[in-house]
């Protein structure tokens, strides 16, 4: 008899920002590295004969709480990965739903159906990843064996292994960050002991973990939402300094004309559905010469703060910046804004410098934008 433990890989980006990620490579969100360090605690007094994962960072990451401590080797391989989804990877889960709705229901309520032209299907996806399973199975005979993996791919692990359709949402959930399925491989066959068992988190407070909220964005229109950007900009500055002492708007919307020129998807409009909610502008040239990207306005309609949507607006910088190769992300932000601050220090933030502001001391916050790899 084998026994394997079979875990969702913790927190990571794409989980937080509500994007789309199978094969894409992303990192592990601060909040992930704290569910490692709870995962580890779990199993500190287990055995284990071997550890497994997926050769994607968040898997490999989540790994190290089982090999680590034990000096064991990690064994990857590509048939654990995520779902490879093509096209969508790194598309917003907002944007994905409001412009290929009926396409996107499906991946969701009837996988089995889902096609899309360059991704996997559910079936192929399948089909690589159970026969690794049982090869781990087979070749750890009689031991236990740790095997980290992903959300959808174990979710059709366990739909061959039970017989429940994934259709069947309440019986097969989506599998939680780092959540356990113990697994008993006997006689040429797999049962199910335990499944998607996180109490291991209790710990942690649970609010906005991974936000239902799905924003979408366009690009602003310069021609006919300039008052819209100046608004978002008047709410942001009152909110940040109590009053509209030193704000002039013309400066601002200037500024924003030419981020769109030279990048028409500088200048984000978030929605919610149909709804504008808020706005993103980001500098496609200031602090590009030192390798950094500027985040020039982030900004929410109040009732739309502390409720988990903030990081999807951030996330659109994070990607964005990320992509054109930028090694962090910049911003200003006054330092009596004591709740800006903190939400930008949650998320990763440092302050590296200061300047004068009108009403104060404005803090310069990065966020770095490459992720260190080498904690494996």
């Amino acid at each position: 008899m084998t026994e394997i433990y079979l875990i969702r890989h913790a927190q990571a980006e794409g989980n937080r920002f509500r994007i789309m990620q199978g094969h894409w490579d992303g990192g592990v969100t601060a909040l992930g590295r704290r569910q490692i360090a709870l995962l580890s605690d779990r199993l500190r007094d287990l055995r284990f004969d071997a550890v497994c994962s997926s050769d994607l960072y968040r898997a490999m990451l989540t790994a190290s709480a089982v090999y680590r401590p034990r000096s064991l080797p990690l064994f990857t391989t590509p048939a654990l990965r995520e779902l490879n989804i093509g096209p969508w990877e790194q598309l917003f889960f907002g944007n994905l739903l409001h412009e290929e709705p009926e396409l996107a229901q499906r991946f969701l309520t009837d996988p089995a159906n889902w096609r899309l032209e360059g991704a996997e299907t559910f079936a192929e996806l399948t089909d690589r990843a159970y026969p690794a399973l049982e090869a781990i199975a087979r070749r750890y005979e009689g031991g236990r064996v740790a095997v980290v993996s992903h959300g959808v791919t174990i979710r059709c692990l366990l739909a061959r292994i039970t017989g429940i359709d994934l259709r069947d949402r309440e019986k097969l959930p989506m599998l939680l960050n780092t959540a356990v399925s113990v697994l008993r491989w006997e006689k040429g066959a797999f049962s199910l002991e335990l499944f998607n068992d996180d109490s291991h988190l209790d710990a942690l407070p649970r609010r906005n973990w991974g936000s239902t909220a799905t924003l979408r964005h366009r690009p602003l229109d310069p021609r006919t939402e300039r008052d819209y950007y100046c608004a978002c900009y008047r709410d942001a500055w009152l909110a940040a300094h109590g009053d509209l002492r030193g704000f002039y708007p013309e400066p601002y919307w200037k500024a924003a004309r030419e981020h769109l020129r030279l990048d028409p998807d500088s200048v984000l409009v978030l929605l919610d559905g149909d709804k504008p909610v808020g706005l993103a502008d980001l500098d496609p040239l200031r602090a590009s010469e030192e390798g950094c990207g500027w985040l020039s306005l982030l900004y929410l309609i109040p009732e739309y703060r502390g409720k988990g949507y903030g990081i999807q607006a951030l996330g659109r910088a994070v990607v964005g910046f990320r992509t054109q190769g930028r090694r962090a992300l910049r911003l200003l932000a006054a330092e009596d804004n004591a709740a800006a601050c903190a939400f930008y220090r949650r998320e990763g933030f440092s302050c590296v410098g200061e300047e004068a502001g009108s009403h104060g001391r404005l803090l310069l916050l990065e966020r770095p934008l490459t992720e260190r790899r080498d904690d494996l």
